[in-house]
């Protein structure tokens, strides 16, 4: 009987010190998730998961100059693109001829610059469609 009660005792202390090393581990846990990491800077917050490098600037996304020769697409596209009446990234004309400038884009079907989707949410960049002074707003 009194090697019972000892063994008792013993599990009792195993259990509580079980029980201190469970909470312990469950304060330092709960200590590393409420640390707060620093706010990012305000240029590589964006709209939509889109990196810095997805906006339209000096003409160009993600390295591409944004005039050219074009083909529409409806699948696996360069850009995705939305087209919008206000506050657009770009503003585009269609020309026939010498794509040459800032915004002027010329439809092929074959050996394109770049490729395009139209689509209506999540775009690469907006546009507008001008006759004159196609570029940067």
């Amino acid at each position: 009987m009194l090697c019972f009660l000892i063994s008792i005792v013993g599990y009792s202390q195993r259990i509580y010190a079980a029980a201190d090393i469970i909470e312990n581990e469950a304060i330092t846990e709960t200590a590393a998730i409420t640390e707060v990491e620093p706010m990012p800077d305000a240029e590589a917050m964006t709209v939509a998961g889109a990196t810095a490098d997805d906006k339209v600037t000096n003409c160009e996304c993600k390295g591409v100059k944004l005039y050219g020769k074009i083909k529409i697409v409806n699948s696996f596209p360069d850009f995705k693109v939305k087209i919008v009446d206000s506050f657009p990234d770009l503003k585009v004309r269609f020309v026939d001829s010498f794509p040459d400038a800032c915004g002027k884009w010329k439809i092929v079907d074959s050996f394109p610059d770049f490729t395009i989707q139209f689509v209506d949410s999540f775009p690469d960049f907006t546009i507008k469609l001008v006759e004159s002074f196609p570029g940067m707003p």
